[in-house]
């Protein structure tokens, strides 16, 4: 069963109505089959023109769609001969993240994403998405395995943020958070990352410090979520619309920005509702990225994605 989010009620009317007469016998008195051409051609009418207009906020929920592909359908779908490596050799294995080596295209690469779960097992199981210190260490150690093989890192970043428990806090997390970044811009090989759902705060930015960032038309990416910013600033999670306006986190705003470099348009009514094609769309996409920065000299490489993230956020010089 299809999950529509709340402003798509008026789609999910007609969608409804299309299924019903599709169950329908056929009579001589209807033309059953021009009656669901002509409503199918309402819905996708309604879809283009309300997925044109999304505010900041929907696409808040399209990007948490529950249907929406995750971190392992990308790897499935894209890299083949996948090897999974678990575990950061010092405390345990953290499954919210998933790692390993495969090939992309052809080519060998490693392979990093934060994965949420795509029912409630997994969820609890991946952590929703949310990674402890064990994590951010495992990444790291991927990225370093990497740069000593000379294969390409392609990431897929999909979380919340890092998980904010007291155990993760004892065993490090931000110092964890902090090497993984630090891992990323010393890699001497191409990292290109995407952001296909939630892109939240350090957690994201662990896996996403990239030469080149791209992010799904419908993701976001944000120093915090709606509901964590309207919490602090006006003690009130349920303005969380009105922060999500806000922090600018959209792929649009982003790109104006100069925070990604790129945006992977979604098929009509985003990603969850062709995940196939969103997932051959990325994958086009991080090929041609993965093209423009391979051949570097590893010292070039890691110039300029210092670089490019320290001149984030400066302020222009006065005229």
């Amino acid at each position: 069963m299809r999950h529509f989010l709340d402003f798509e009620k008026p789609i999910a009317e007609i969608e409804g109505k299309i299924e019903e007469l599709r169950h329908l016998p056929e009579s001589p008195d209807v033309d059953i089959a021009e009656e669901v051409e002509r409503l199918s051609e309402k819905v996708d009418r309604l879809i283009r023109t309300t997925y044109a207009k999304l505010t900041p906020w929907q696409k808040t929920q399209v990007a948490r769609h529950p249907a929406r592909p995750h971190a392992a359908d990308m790897v499935a779908g894209l890299v083949t001969d996948f090897v999974p490596l678990a575990g950061d050799r010092a405390f345990a294995d953290d499954r919210a993240i998933i790692a390993g080596l495969g090939r992309f295209a052809g080519s060998a690469v490693a392979v990093l994403g934060t994965e949420k779960g795509a029912d409630t097992e997994a969820r609890v199981a991946h952590n929703f998405g949310m990674a402890r210190p064990e994590g951010y260490r495992k990444a790291r150690r991927v990225i370093e395995l990497a740069g000593r093989f000379g294969l390409p890192v392609l990431s897929f970043v999909d979380t919340p943020g890092a998980y904010p428990g007291i155990d993760a806090e004892a065993r490090g997390q931000a110092e964890a958070i902090a090497r993984a970044i630090e891992a990323c811009l010393a890699a001497p090989v191409p990292i290109v990352s995407a952001v296909i759902g939630e892109g939240g705060s350090g957690g994201a930015i662990a896996l996403a410090a990239a030469d080149h960032v791209m992010m799904f038309e419908h993701a976001i990416y944000s120093v915090i979520s709606p509901e964590g910013c309207a919490s602090i600033l006006w003690r009130d999670a349920a303005l969380a619309e009105t922060a999500a306006e806000a922090l600018k986190l959209t792929a649009d705003d982003l790109k104006k920005l100069g925070l990604i470099d790129s945006i992977v348009p979604e098929p009509l009514g985003g990603a969850h509702r062709d995940p196939q094609a969103a997932i051959a769309g990325l994958g086009k996409a991080m090929g041609a990225a993965l093209a423009s920065v391979a051949g570097q000299p590893g010292p070039r490489l890691i110039t300029r994605r210092r670089e490019k993230f320290l001149a984030m956020g400066r302020a222009a010089p006065a005229a």
